[in-house]
């Protein structure tokens, strides 16, 4: 049996992690993944606005942690997530969100990944660290 396409895997990693129901559920959606590396997005809808209009924090939150668990788990749910720092810096001037998980350090335990959230049109909405423990 012969290697699968990158588009292939990327509708494999889509069909496991469809599963993550709070985040599809709320519009995430992977759009590219490789080695230590996700990038997921949302299309903003008013179901994630708050009160002031601007885009609830726990949405740049949840698709953080989308692209991370992404990241992390792509080959394997082994890691589950230990601590997320979230740095709201930015606001969304876009009609989409896109958070870009890279691994920083991949230890023996423990892992940590630099998430950046921003809109389409660049802007970076929210910088947040994320780490990992590798269940044994």
């Amino acid at each position: 049996m012969g290697d699968i396409t990158e588009q292939e895997r990327l509708e494999e990693v889509r069909r496991v992690f469809e599963k993550d129901r709070f985040a599809t559920e709320n519009g995430a959606v992977i759009d590219e993944i490789g080695e230590n590396y996700a990038k997921c997005s949302v299309e903003l809808t008013e179901h994630h606005r708050n009160a002031w209009g601007g885009v609830m924090g726990g949405l740049h939150c949840t698709l953080a942690d989308f692209a991370f668990a992404v990241a992390t788990n792509m080959n394997g749910m082994n890691t589950v997530g230990l601590s997320m720092d979230v740095s709201f810096i930015g606001m969304a001037k876009g009609s989409r969100l896109i958070a870009e998980a890279v691994l920083v350090k991949d230890g023996r335990t423990i892992c940590t990944y630099h998430v950046t959230v921003k809109d389409e049109l660049e802007n970076i909405v929210a910088d947040v660290k994320c780490m990992g423990f590798h269940k044994q």
